[in-house]
């Protein structure tokens, strides 16, 4: 498998203060396209950050209208996974994938 080709399965990680505590307990958030699926994220995280995943959940946020100034405007939906990790072993996302 291409380099590129693992790297389209995680767009960027989510850093919020839910995540952040969510690290405590060796969980990581990313947000992944919307065609992404368990199988495939396992294999690709595994392979990019060479760790063991013990299980993944995947959150679907779906598309929303919002009123802003009087108008509506949709929030594009999106789709983010939490990635946990086997006890002992993190990832640093300070460093960038």
């Amino acid at each position: 498998m291409n380099k590129l080709n693992l790297y389209d399965k995680i767009l960027f990680p989510v850093v919020t203060e839910k995540s952040t505590n969510l690290s405590e307990q060796n969980k990581v958030t990313f947000k992944v396209p919307l065609s992404s699926d368990k199988k495939s994220l396992k294999k690709n995280v595994e392979k990019i950050f060479k760790v063991n995943v013990t299980k993944i959940n995947i959150i679907n946020k779906r598309t929303r209208v919002k009123s802003v100034r009087g108008k509506k405007v949709s929030k594009k939906g999106y789709k983010k996974a939490i990635i946990t990790l086997k006890k002992g072993q993190s990832i640093d996302l300070t460093t960038g994938i």
